[in-house]
């Protein structure tokens, strides 16, 4: 029962995962990126969503990995 729990809350944290990878923008994003870039370097980085989302997907990937390897040590 609890393996089964376990293992639902490990497919939905892949999920978010995936989901919290695509939110981010890329380095160059095509043309806008190489004309922004520009203005990135006078005026600093766009902070705000991008910082958060870099900060959730550490703490995401940490508990993907901490799961997977409880879901292979329980085995």
């Amino acid at each position: 029962m609890l393996k089964g729990i376990v293992t639902a809350v490990y497919v939905l944290i892949c999920l978010l995962l995936i989901t919290v990878v695509v939110l981010q923008s890329g380095r160059a994003a095509g043309l806008s990126g190489a004309i922004g870039g520009g203005a990135e370097s006078l005026f600093g980085k766009k902070k705000g969503l991008d910082e958060w989302l870099a900060k959730v997907t550490v703490w995401v990937a940490v508990l993907f990995g901490a799961l997977s390897l409880l879901l292979v040590i329980w085995r």
